[in-house]
């Protein structure tokens, strides 16, 4: 993975650009010394949101097993929320 300062990422766009695309390359460009950004194939972000997706699904389906052992009845949260 290469580093580059935003000033030379700027001025070399097309160069990276190719080398992300055709040499399945990843760049991180860096501003004062810090990672701020990456330049990556969209075939490695499609496969990042995937990633993503399963976390999501996974504590969300975590998320819902644990909220049944702890249902409250909605009648108890209408009451609660003087809705009743």
């Amino acid at each position: 993975m290469t580093h580059l300062a935003v000033a030379d990422a700027r001025r070399g766009l097309s160069d990276i650009l190719n080398r992300v695309v055709y040499g399945g390359e990843r760049v991180v460009i860096t501003r004062h010394g810090k990672d701020v950004a990456a330049i990556v194939s969209s075939k490695d972000l499609e496969a990042l949101e995937k990633i993503e997706d399963m976390i999501d699904v996974t504590e969300a389906e975590k998320r819902l097993s644990e909220g049944r052992k702890h249902a409250i009845p909605y009648e108890a949260i209408r009451r609660e929320m003087g809705l009743s």
